[in-house]
């Protein structure tokens, strides 16, 4: 047996209407893309327009991607770098006081790749108040960082990381406790 992706259908996910999903994809470019806006508060109403969550104080940086603004929740006080990449596909929350350094991936669709037809698999992400996401670092579907934690640059992950915990590879493995000096 092999893969036959002749036969491959998305038809159980469907994420929006298709002229909602088009006019999403032009202003994506123009606005976020781009980086050819850079006032966040024009970024921001924008999201919230496409049924985004956003809460205040949101810094969102020139060319970042962002799939569909209706299945993203961001908290207060989150600042998203530059080049950083939300394919949500379904829901990305994202909690108070996170930072997203350049680069992130977040990415909550994959495929089967036991499936004959490469199935499509989804799942959401959660990032809870307080986490640091470094710079390049990816996180699948099926993700949640719980509160305070730290993900190293280049770091990959698909498994629930704990509260307070700094994790580096790929793999992702808890390399010590995070804390906090005055």
């Amino acid at each position: 047996m092999t893969v036959d992706l002749s036969l491959y259908h998305n038809n159980l996910h469907q994420p929006a209407g298709t002229f909602k999903r088009i006019f999403w994809y032009y202003i994506n470019i123009v606005i976020y893309k781009s980086g050819l806006i850079p006032f966040y508060g024009i970024k921001t109403a924008i999201l919230k327009l496409f049924g985004a969550t956003i809460g205040n104080n949101v810094i969102i940086k020139p060319s970042v991607n962002i799939k569909y603004p209706w299945n993203l929740h961001i908290g207060n006080n989150v600042w998203i770098g530059e080049n950083v990449w939300i394919d949500n596909l379904v829901a990305v929350k994202i909690g108070n006081n996170v930072c997203l350094s350049q680069g992130v991936t977040l990415i909550n669709g994959n495929h089967n790749y036991k499936k004959k037809y490469f199935d499509l698999m989804i799942a959401p992400i959660v990032i809870e108040d307080g986490a640091w996401v470094c710079t390049k670092s990816i996180i699948h579907g099926g993700t949640t960082l719980e509160e305070n934690v730290v993900l190293l640059s280049g770091s990959v992950t698909s498994e629930k990381l704990t509260k307070d915990g700094v994790y580096r590879g790929n793999p992702a493995v808890r390399i010590r406790e995070r804390q906090f000096s005055e």
